[in-house]
């Protein structure tokens, strides 16, 4: 029978007789319906075709027309639907199911490119939530150094802090071209162990470095990054300059446009050194190079999937990165490394040009080696830019004076108390005591600041049951990936990984994802009611908090608080309220100022 384009009124209205509404995710019946485009093999890596912005990639077999759906088939995509639905039902359905398959393949067809968001969007700011939106001057710390003359060993700057270098080039003491030089020499010495060099943009580098020395013998300063190198965690588009997003498939892409964020740090007179190595697609440390290792311990990956940006930054190979999170992708390799991260507010920078991987919990920030200099970042970076709908035109009114003490800071008392379980192994037993040594130190070094600590909890609501909207988000960036099969062509393909998460991902419920949507809202709201009570809140990095704030937009700086026994660094995380970054980082700071955790260097020669 030939079957008619489906009427969607019509078709949710027999679906709703039966209690499914828009119940079934659209692959469910697709796949069911397709299994030769299922089951289709990837073309061989010799002849694998680019996905990228210039020429659109095709399948390497033609994908068949999909079959039609069954009464059997309805009532296996139920039982993934978890809805029951009579016998006598089934036939009813057929004809619109059958239609619905064609609008599948319409939307398909039109092989929408990554940047192109869905129509709905995600705003951490519920209704009535106000905020200040006077901008004053940036107010930062008296850099260490000042006065000092450049070292006589240039590389003995590398593992300054951008407010430092930033000081010794404004006073003509250090010249931007001998730091891009120096950061350039270091990124290659070390590429070769630590594996975090997708491309280095030397060309673009010298240019810029040369007009940022120019610019100051002319008077022109562009502020606290001018000359500073740095480096982009290779899911930021640069013009002239592959974008690989660290996959397999993708290792000669090509976009025609400088993000947002880049724009801005050559505005702010900053100097791109190199594009850096992320987890393919924004998974893990592995790439289609290898695996990004840890400076502090190199037969260890760097975690991820801001891989690259955190394991060269701690090896003082640039002056700062920008990474990103959807779920831990900052606070996880920063911990790891031994650097200072920042996850701004969803909503506060411009993803511009960026990869996307999940449209509601993507967001893009520093990562550093101190507090401050997550600070002068942001300053840079931040405020819409008529493009990312989503972000929000609030001032960051950073102010280095501004003193804890005279916050109210909250704890998580749950989570730094929690102890091992009784069943479990000695060492994981002797690994948890020494962890939570490690962060209930932090407490002590806030109350000698003067802090008063109140105690804090978390939203009791099934946080973790929402984790699948970032699958299904992740899933839709990378459908026609799934479809064709191109899947097979990332390094990394385990259960946990990437190409089986967008397959599973297929059977999510439509429904289910609105309805866990309306559960964070909840979320929101009872996070909105904490924050009536405390204005920053200290908590073990992999603590609850991690999936909540991650699902809700807040803030969070995560910075070193310690090292295990094996040499590798741990941290503690900071968080606060929507948009209320300084107030967090002034927190952050105090802590940081009192420690020396930060000023550690990895032993980096010592390894080789």
């Amino acid at each position: 029978m030939q079957t008619q384009p489906v009427d969607r009124r019509k078709f949710l209205t027999v679906c709703s007789n039966f209690g499914l509404a828009s119940t079934l995710f659209p692959g469910v019946l697709w796949s069911l319906a397709n299994p030769a485009a299922a089951s289709a093999s990837a073309p061989p890596a010799t002849e694998a075709p680019r996905l990228d912005t210039k020429i659109p990639a095709a399948p390497s077999k033609p994908v068949a027309k999909p079959g039609a759906v069954t009464r059997e088939m309805i009532a296996s995509a139920a039982t993934i639907a978890g809805v029951v639905i009579a016998d006598e039902y089934k036939d009813m359905m057929l004809e619109d199911l059958n239609g619905r398959l064609e609008s599948y393949d319409a939307i398909h067809k039109l092989k929408i490119p990554n940047s192109v968001p869905p129509a709905l969007r995600f705003d951490p700011v519920l209704p009535g939530m106000k905020f200040d939106r006077t901008a004053r001057p940036m107010r930062p710390s008296v850099s260490r150094p000042a006065g000092k003359a450049a070292p006589a060993n240039i590389d003995d700057v590398a593992f300054w802090s951008v407010a430092d270098l930033g000081d010794m080039v404004r006073r003509k003491k250090i010249s931007s071209v001998a730091l891009t030089e120096m950061y350039l020499q270091r990124l290659k010495k070390y590429n070769p162990v630590l594996k975090f060099v997708v491309t280095l943009t030397e060309e673009r580098a010298g240019a810029q470095a040369r007009e940022a020395d120019r610019d100051l013998a002319r008077g022109k300063y562009h502020g606290p990054l001018h000359g500073i190198p740095w480096g982009a965690k290779d899911l930021l588009a640069v013009k002239g300059y592959r974008t690989t997003w660290g996959a397999g498939g993708f290792e000669e892409q090509t976009i025609d446009e400088d993000a947002t964020v880049v724009k801005r740090l050559d505005a702010a007179g900053a100097v791109l050194v190199a594009k850096l190595t992320l987890g393919a697609l924004a998974q893990g440390d592995v790439w289609f190079g290898g695996m990004t290792r840890n400076p502090w311990k190199t037969d260890q990956g760097s975690s991820g999937s801001s891989a690259g940006p955190s394991s060269a930054t701690a090896a003082g190979c640039v002056g700062f990165a920008i990474g990103s999170e959807t779920l831990g992708s900052i606070a996880s390799p920063s911990t790891r490394c031994g650097n200072t991260g920042l996850r701004p507010t969803f909503g506060r920078v411009p993803r511009t040009g960026a990869m996307a991987l999940s449209w509601s919990m993507d967001k893009l920030g520093p990562i550093c080696r101190s507090v401050e200099d997550c600070a002068l970042v942001l300053n840079a970076i931040y405020g819409p830019d008529e493009q990312d709908p989503v972000v929000h035109d609030i001032p960051f009114n950073w102010d280095a004076r501004l003193q804890p003490r005279d916050l109210r800071i909250g704890y998580l008392k749950a989570d730094f108390d929690r102890m091992p379980k009784p069943d479990d192994k000695p060492e994981d037993k002797a690994r948890r005591l020494a962890s939570m040594k490690l962060d209930q130190a932090v407490l002590d070094v806030l109350r000698t600041r003067g802090v008063k600590l109140i105690e804090v909890k978390m939203p009791d609501l099934p946080f973790g049951a929402m984790r699948p909207l970032l699958l299904a988000e992740a899933a839709a960036a990378f459908d026609e990936l799934t479809r064709s099969s191109r899947d097979k062509l990332l390094t990394a393909q385990g259960p946990n990984d990437w190409p089986n998460a967008f397959r599973e991902a297929r059977f999510i419920p439509a429904v289910e994802y609105i309805n866990a949507n309306r559960a964070r809202t909840l979320g929101m709201e009872a996070m909105a009611a904490i924050f009536k009570t405390v204005d920053v809140i200290v908590a073990p990095t992999f603590s609850s908090q991690l999936l909540i704030t991650n699902l809700t937009g807040h803030p969070a700086v995560i910075l070193p608080n310690g090292f295990r026994e094996d040499g590798t660094p741990t941290s503690i995380t900071f968080f606060g309220n929507l948009f209320a970054e300084a107030q967090l980082l002034a927190t952050a700071r105090a802590y940081q100022e009192a420690t020396t955790w930060h000023l550690q260097r990895p032993p980096l020669d010592a390894a080789k």
